[in-house]
This record gives C-alpha cells, sequence and structure tokens, in this order.
C-alpha cells in the first residue's frame, strides 16, 4: 500500500472571507478549532501574518503534549493562508525535519466562504514502512492521512459552529 501525501475537506461558512482570513492566520487562535492545538506564540509578532512569521504551536493527543515550530509560507489576506511545521519537541521544538504543511484556502459563495483545509506530509524521505508503523503508534492504529481526515472534519465543523 503506497502512502497518501495530502487530505483535505471542505465546508461553508457563515463569515466572509476576510473574517475567516483573519481568525484562521492567527495561530494564537487554532485553539478555538482544533481538537489538538492549545494554541501558538509568535516569535515576532506584527497586526497580522506575513510570509516568513514563525510561531512556536503548543499541541495534545490524550496525554501526549509536544511544541512545534513553523513558518508561514502563504498570506494572502481572504484567499489562502499556509504554514509549514519543521521541527518539534516536547518542551521545545529542537528536532528539526520537515513535518507537515497546513492550508487554508477561503473562497466566497452565496452564503458565506468554503473554506479547504489541506495537510501534506513533508515526512517525504521516511521509508514507507517506517512511516506507517510511527503513525500507527502515535495515532492509536491510524494512519496519518486517516488521522488528519479526521481532525480537519473536527476543526472545520467547530469553524462553522464559531460562526453559525
Amino acid at each position: 500500500m503506497s502512502r497518501e501525501f495530502t487530505v483535505s475537506d471542505s465546508v461553508v461558512v457563515n463569515a466572509d472571507a476576510s473574517e475567516l482570513y483573519d481568525a484562521i492566520s492567527d495561530p494564537t487562535k487554532m485553539g478555538s478549532w482544533s481538537p489538538e492545538n492549545l494554541g501558538a506564540v509568535v516569535l515576532e509578532p506584527r497586526d497580522s501574518a506575513y510570509v516568513g512569521m514563525t510561531f512556536d504551536g503548543r499541541n495534545k493527543r490524550g496525554r501526549a503534549q509536544w511544541i512545534t515550530r513553523s513558518t508561514v509560507t502563504v498570506a494572502d489576506p481572504g484567499k489562502a493562508f499556509e504554514f509549514r511545521v519543521h521541527a518539534i519537541g516536547v518542551k521545545t521544538p529542537r528536532i528539526k525535519a520537515a513535518n507537515a504543511t497546513w492550508r487554508y484556502d477561503f473562497e466566497s459563495i452565496p452564503g458565506g466562504t468554503k473554506v479547504t483545509e489541506t495537510w501534506t506530509d513533508d515526512r517525504r524521505k521516511w521509508p514507507d514502512a517506517l512511516a506507517f508503523v510511527f503513525d500507527k503508534i502515535v495515532t492509536s492504529g491510524k494512519t496519518f492521512p486517516q488521522f488528519q481526515r479526521r481532525n480537519i472534519a473536527k476543526t472545520l465543523a467547530n469553524l462553522q459552529k464559531h460562526y453559525a
């Protein structure tokens, strides 16, 4: 079985694209929607997201907690926001390695905004067998694509509920 490297889902949210972009592009607020993220600290804050902005995210899955370091790669207000996770650790993001890319696309449509969340596995250098074993250990028996599909669905549902 070959690895799946990208999963995404979409939902229509009753808010305009600019408002949703502003909320999602502020990593300190992600904990309001994500089932794993507890929020973040922006290392060099400004009024809004910008390409090159770096932040440390706090995450929790069951009893496990960890910190990730991410850098914003796309900051197009009202249209797209993307960041790459490139370091991870228990108390500080010490282990530097490609991890994942998260992207949010915003499309204005009648009735609100179609928000698409996409996760891409950036662990391209990992052998498939190692990735499958690691994934199943840290996700209680799932692959990361299976696990992230569920997380994306929960995040989007929480976002939609927040703006209902």
